[in-house]
C-alpha cells in the first residue's frame, strides 16, 4: 500500500506542474511535468509486478 501512496504523491505534484504548463503557460513546468509522468508510469509498473507477485504468491 506504501508504493500506492507514494503514486498518489507523485500525481498530486504532477497536476500542479500540468496547471503551471498549461494555464500559466510555464515551459519549465512542462519539462517537470515529463518527467513526473515518467516517474508515475515507473511506479506504477513497479505496482502491476508487486500485485502479479502477491496474487501468484497465493496459489
Amino acid at each position: 500500500m506504501n508504493r500506492f501512496n507514494e503514486l498518489k504523491d507523485l500525481v498530486a505534484k504532477a497536476e500542479q506542474e500540468a496547471a503551471s504548463f498549461y494555464e500559466k503557460g510555464n515551459k519549465a513546468a512542462g519539462t517537470r511535468l515529463r518527467n513526473a509522468m515518467q516517474q508515475i508510469k515507473v511506479a506504477a509498473t513497479d505496482i502491476r509486478k508487486e500485485v502479479t507477485e502477491k496474487k501468484n504468491e497465493a496459489k
